[in-house]
C-alpha cells in the first residue's frame, strides 16, 4: 500500500466516523518556542492547553514533522529521519479511552477491502501505563487482545505531557512484532527493534505541575475535560504494509536512492559507507523539499539555517559517492512527483522550489571547492604541528566566508581525524553578532509566560477589533500589566500593557507596523500607546506608558488611533499588494513573496529569485504600479472559506497560518490576496509610488524598498533639486547628464594618471642620490630616509627596489625608506642577498620600524613593508632599525 493511500485511508476513516478534516499546517511555527512543527499535535497546541476554543469536537489530520537534533546521526542508522509525517485523531472533550483504542484497534486490523490496514491482529502488542487499569481493561474485555500481550511500562515510555505544567496522561501504545528475525520475543519492553511502535494513544485527563525530566513532576489533579491526542507514524506503518526492512526502504524514500543511484552508479546495499550516504541524500532532499514548499529560504539563521544545512549535507554526500556536477534538480524532481500525490501544492509550486533548490547548489559548489581547499591546508598544518584540534578560527573562516555550517566542518574534519574547538568557533560567532546591527527587531512577546493574557481571554473573551471601519471607539479596561506583571492599578509614568474589550487599534501581524495613539479615562487619566502586539490569539495588547492619572482595571475608557499614521501605513501595504502582482506578472509564479514590513509612507518587499532583478524590468514593475494608481481601482475586502479563496485565486503567503475562514482584499481586476492588514479604499489615495531598488538578503531571495505618496513625492521632488544643480554645473539638459558626467570623469582619471606618473618620476629621480648616501654600519651599506608625504606605498616600493638595486651586490645593503600616506606613516624596507647572508631579514627590520610607529607589518626577508599610527615617530623608527642594524651585522 503506497504512503498517499494510507494517508487518503486514514484521513477517510475519520472522517466518516464525524471528525473535522484538517489540512496539514506549514512547517513554519506558529509558535515562539519551536522553529518547526514537530509533532502532529502541534497546530492543536493552543485547543489543549485552552488558549482557543477547538472548531470541533472532533478532528482528525496528517501534519507534515520535521526533528533536526539527531541530524548527525541520519543515515548512520535506519531509525533517524528528519521529516514524517504524523496521522492523528483529537478528542476536545467528546469520546475518550474507549473510543480511542475502539478506532484504533479497527482501522489496524479492518480488512483491507473494507477500508482498513489489514494487519494480523496477533502481531500487535500493547503497552498500558503502569497503574491504568481502565486502559488495560478496554483491551482485555472490549477489544480481547489476550493479557499476555499487553505490558504495562513507567512514567518514561508511557506518560505524556508538553515539557510544562499544564495537560498531561497516561499512553498507550500500538507495536506491531515484525518476526523472529529482527530479534528475541517478550514484546516490545523487551525488544524495540522487533516490536515497533506504530501508534501512540495519549489520554489527556491530568494536569501537571512544574518539574525535571519526563518523570520529575507533580500531578495536581484531574482536567476538567478529558481530551485524546493520538499520533501513528505514516512511515513506520507503510513500511509494514510495503514489507520492506526500514523506512529508507518505502516508496517515498527509495525512489531518491534510485535516482541518486542513477546519478553516482553507487548501489544501495553495496557497503555501508555508501549507504549512509544514500540515507542522508533521500531524507535530506526530501525535507528540503518540504521546506521550501512551506516558503523557507536558505540562510544563516533560524529555519533557513536549518534547510541550508541539510541541503548542504546531502549535495557534499553525493559528491562523496562520485557526482561530479549539479544533481539537486533531478533528486527534487523525483520528490515533488512522489509527495506531490499526497500534498499537490508541490507540483503547482515545482518552479519556485526548484528556484530556490538550485541556487542554494550552485552556491554551496562554488564554495565548496574554495572551502575545500581551506580546510584542507588547515588540517595538514594542524596534523603537521602534531595536533588533533582544528582552530575554531579556521571553522569561523569556512563558515564566514564560504559559507560551510559548523556540522559540515566537525563531520569533515572527522573523516580527517580531527575535532574542533567549537567553543572558540562559537565565541567568534558571537562576537560577529555582537557587532551586526541586527536586520529584524527581537518578537517582542519572546518565551515569556503568556499565562496572564490566557487569564484575561478566558474571563472576557477575545478582543473585539473595530480597526477595519472605525479609528476610535469607546471600550472597558478588561485587563492590565505593569511591568509585565498583572495589576489592578497602575500611575503616572508607569510602562503598562492594557487589554480592552473592543479596540480601533492593529496589532503588528501580517508585515503590517501596530497602530499608535492614545487611550483615555472617564478619570482624566491618559494612556499613550506605541505598540500594540498580540501575544496569544485573539487578544490585543496595548503597550504604552500612563501620561496622566491613574488606571484601573474595569474602567471604562475612549481608544483613539493616530490615523495620518494608519493613512500612511495603509498606503504602504496597499503598496505592497500592487508591487507583489506587478513582480509576478513580469518574473512569474516564482517571484513568491517571502516577507514585508509595511510602515508610515514606506514599505519593504521579500520575495523569490535566484537572480537580480535587472533595471529595466524594476522601471517597468513601477511603471506598470503607478498606471493601477492611475485606474482609481476599488479596494475590497471580503470574508470567505479558505476553500472559496483559493478557488478565486487568492494568493496566500508563505509561512502566515489561515483559519477557515479568511479574509480576502481585492484591488480591483488587478490583485487579490490572502491579507488581514488595514489599506486604503482606491489606489488614486496611494498617489504615487517610488521603488528605491532592489538588493540580496540571502540565496534564492530578494528585497524592494520603496516609498509611497508625500514620502515618494520628497523623495522625487530631493532628486529633481540635485539634477537641477547638476545641470546648471555641467550645462546640460537632464537627458545629457550622464554623458556630460562620463566624459568628466574620464578626462579625470586621464589627469589623475599623469599625475600619478609624474609623481613616479619625480620620485625615482632621488634613487641615485640616495645610493650615493649609504651609511656604512659595520660593513653594511645603511639607506634609510623619509621621502616627501604622499608618496604612494606602489612607488615607495619601487624606489627602495632601485636603490638597492644601485648598490653593488657583493656589499650587503638594507634600504629603509619612509612617508606618510592620509596621515598614517608607511614603511618598505629591502635587502640584498648579501646582507640577508649577514642575517638581516627585511621583514624583521619592518616589525621594529612597525612597532615603534604604533603598528605593524611584515613580508619577505629580501622586502617588506609595515605601517603605524603615529607620523612623528618616524626618525625613531629610523634609529630603530640602524641600532638593529648594527647589532645584527
Amino acid at each position: 500500500m503506497e504512503s498517499a493511500e494510507i494517508r487518503r485511508r486514514w484521513l477517510s476513516f475519520f472522517e466518516e466516523r464525524g471528525h473535522t478534516v484538517v489540512p496539514s499546517a506549514s512547517l513554519i511555527a506558529d509558535d515562539p518556542t519551536l522553529l518547526l512543527v514537530n509533532a502532529g499535535m502541534v497546530p492543536f497546541k493552543p485547543y489543549f492547553l485552552g488558549e482557543t476554543k477547538p472548531p470541533a469536537p472532533r478532528a482528525t489530520s496528517v501534519q507534515k514533522c520535521v526533528r533536526t537534533p539527531d541530524i548527525e546521526e541520519v543515515g548512520k542508522t535506519t531509525r533517524h529521519g528528519t521529516f514524517f509525517q504524523m496521522c492523528g485523531n483529537f478528542s476536545f472533550g467528546d469520546y475518550f479511552k474507549e473510543g480511542a483504542i475502539q478506532y484504533a484497534w479497527e482501522l489496524l486490523t479492518s480488512p483491507v477491502a473494507d477500508g482498513g490496514f489489514g494487519l494480523e491482529p496477533e502481531k500487535l502488542w500493547i503497552t498500558v501505563y503502569l497503574d491504568d487499569d481502565e486502559a488495560e481493561q478496554i483491551w482485555r474485555e472490549k477489544i480481547g487482545v489476550p493479557a499476555e500481550r499487553i505490558q504495562r511500562l513507567g512514567k518514561k515510555d508511557n506518560f505524556w505531557s508538553m515539557g510544562v505544567p499544564g495537560p498531561c496522561g497516561p499512553c498507550s501504545e500500538i507495536n506491531y512484532d515484525r518476526g523472529p528475525e529482527f530479534g528475541v520475543e517478550g514484546g516490545p519492553a523487551v525488544n524495540d527493534e522487533r516490536y515497533v511502535e506504530i501508534w501512540n494513544l495519549v489520554f489527556m485527563q491530568y494536569e501537571r505541575g512544574a518539574g525535571e525530566g519526563k518523570e520529575d513532576f507533580p500531578i495536581l489533579g484531574d482536567l476538567p475535560s478529558k481530551n485524546i491526542d493520538t499520533g501513528l507514524g505514516l512511515e513506520r506503518l507503510a513500511m509494514i504494509l510495503q514489507g520492506v526492512q526500514n523506512m529508507y526502504e518505502t516508496d517515498t524514500l527509495r525512489v531518491v536512492m534510485d535516482k541518486a543511484t542513477e546519478l553516482t552508479g553507487v548501489r544501495y546495499g553495496d557497503q555501508h559507507t555508501t549507504d549512509v550516504s544514500m540515507r542522508v541524500v533521500a531524507d535530506h532532499i526530501r525535507t528540503s523539499v518540504m521546506l521550501i514548499g512551506d516558503g523557507v529560504t536558505p540562510g544563516n539563521e533560524g529555519r533557513g539555517y536549518v534547510l541550508r544545512r541539510i541541503m548542504r549535507r546531502a549535495i557534499r554526500n553525493m559528491r562523496l559517492m562520485g557526482a561530479t556536477g549539479p544533481v539537486v534538480q533531478e533528486l527534487i524532481d523525483v520528490v515533488i512527483d512522489t509527495m506531490g500525490q499526497q500534498y499537490p501544492e508541490l507540483i503547482t509550486d515545482r518552479k519556485r522550489i526548484e528556484t530556490v533548490a538550485l541556487a542554494e547548489e550552485a552556491a554551496f559548489l562554488k564554495a565548496l571547492k574554495g572551502g575545500t581547499n581551506i580546510l584542507d591546508t588547515a588540517v595538514t598544518e594542524t596534523k603537521a604541528g602534531g595536533g588533533t584540534v582544528l582552530a575554531g578560527e579556521k571553522a569561523f573562516l569556512l563558515h564566514d566566508t564560504w559559507g560551510f555550517p559548523i556540522d559540515l566542518t566537525l563531520e569533515m574534519a572527522a573523516e580527517q581525524g580531527l575535532s574542533v574547538d567549537e567553543d572558540g568557533f562559537r565565541r567568534l560567532m558571537k562576537e560577529q553578532r555582537e557587532r551586526a546591527k541586527a536586520d529584524a527587531r527581537a518578537k517582542k512577546t519572546g518565551h515569556a509566560d503568556l499565562s496572564a493574557y490566557r487569564e484575561v481571554a478566558d474571563g472576557s473573551g477575545e478582543t473585539d477589533f473595530t480597526g477595519y471601519t472605525l479609528t476610535e471607539n469607546e471600550s472597558r479596561i478588561v485587563g492590565l500589566l505593569v511591568d509585565g506583571v498583572p495589576s489592578p492599578a497602575a500611575s503616572e509614568g508607569d510602562e503598562v500593557e492594557v487589554v480592552l474589550d473592543r479596540t480601533p487599534f492593529y496589532a503588528e501581524g501580517g508585515g503590517q507596523q501596530a497602530d499608535q495613539g492614545r487611550i483615555r479615562l472617564d478619570s482624566g487619566a491618559v494612556i499613550e500607546v506605541r505598540d500594540v502586539q498580540k501575544p496569544v490569539p485573539g487578544v490585543h495588547v496595548h503597550k504604552g506608558v500612563v501620561q496622566v492619572g491613574e488606571v484601573t482595571v474595569g474602567a471604562s475608557a475612549y481608544a483613539v488611533i493616530d490615523t495620518r499614521r494608519r493613512r500612511a501605513i495603509a498606503r504602504a501595504h496597499s503598496a505592497t499588494h500592487l508591487t507583489h502582482q506587478a513582480l509576478r506578472d513580469a518574473l512569474g509564479p516564482t517571484a513568491a513573496q517571502a516577507g514585508s514590513e509595511n510602515s508610515p509612507g514606506r514599505f519593504r518587499f521579500d520575495f523569490g529569485s535566484p537572480n537580480a532583478v535587472p533595471g529595466t524590468v524594476m522601471t517597468d514593475v513601477e511603471q506598470k504600479i503607478n498606471e493601477v494608481l492611475a485606474r482609481e481601482l476599488d479596494v475590497q475586502a471580503e470574508v470567505m472559506s479558505i476553500d472559496e479563496a483559493k478557488k478565486q485565486g487568492a494568493i496566500a503567503e508563505f509561512g502566515e497560518k489561515y483559519g477557515e475562514r479568511v479574509r480576502v482584499v481585492t484591488i480591483g481586476d488587478f490583485s487579490k490576496e490572502l491579507c488581514g492588514g488595514t489599506h486604503v479604499h482606491n489606489t488614486a489615495q496611494l498617489g504615487l509610488v517610488k521603488l528605491l531598488g532592489e538588493s540580496s538578503i540571502g540565496s534564492g531571495v530578494r528585497r524592494i524598498e520603496a516609498l509611497v505618496g508625500v514620502d515618494a513625492y520628497h523623495f522625487l521632488a530631493r532628486e529633481h533639486t540635485v539634477v537641477a544643480q547638476l545641470q546648471e554645473l555641467v550645462k546640460g539638459r537632464p537627458e545629457e547628464l550622464p554623458e556630460k558626467i562620463s566624459a568628466m570623469l574620464g578626462k579625470l582619471k586621464d589627469a589623475e594618471k599623469e599625475i600619478e606618473k609624474f609623481r613616479a618620476e619625480k620620485v625615482l629621480q632621488a634613487a641615485a642620490g640616495l645610493a650615493e648616501s649609504a651609511k656604512d654600519v659595520r660593513g653594511v651599506a645603511l639607506v634609510t630616509g623619509r621621502v616627501p608625504d604622499g608618496t604612494s606605498a606602489d612607488d615607495l616600493r619601487k624606489l627602495v627596489l632601485d636603490v638597492r638595486g644601485r648598490i653593488p651586490g657583493d656589499r650587503p645593503a638594507v634600504v629603509a625608506l619612509f612617508t606618510t600616506a592620509n596621515g598614517r606613516p608607511v614603511t618598505v624596507i629591502a635587502t640584498n642577498e648579501a646582507a640577508r647572508e649577514r642575517g638581516l631579514k627585511a621583514g624583521e627590520l619592518v616589525r621594529t620600524a612597525a612597532k615603534t610607529l604604533g603598528g605593524g607589518g611584515g613580508g619577505k626577508p629580501d622586502v617588506a613593508q609595515g605601517g603605524g599610527q603615529n607620523p612623528d615617530a618616524v626618525g625613531d623608527a629610523i634609529d630603530a632599525v640602524e641600532r638593529q642594524v648594527g647589532e645584527t651585522a
